[in-house]
């Protein structure tokens, strides 16, 4: 089932099935419809792409300053 069916399309292939049985399974699947629905609504959002990722820097840049790398000097 998906969000947009109703818990109203439900078919019982089974014979026999009490008003029980058919009203749990009924509030068993509208329940897990709402809370797919809910998860699905407070999703964060989608973090960066591999494109995105890959580009970032991997490492600080390097600044020189008194004691600290200045690059080669041989």
């Amino acid at each position: 089932m998906t969000e947009t069916e109703d818990a109203g399309e439900i078919t019982f292939v089974t014979r026999g099935v009490t008003a029980d049985e058919v009203a749990a399974v009924t509030a068993v699947l509208t329940a897990a419809i709402a809370e797919r629905a809910a998860d699905r609504a407070v999703r964060s959002p989608r973090g960066a792409s591999a494109w995105e990722r890959s580009q970032r820097a991997l490492r600080s840049p390097l600044t020189p300053s008194d004691g600290s790398w200045r690059g080669f000097t041989g």
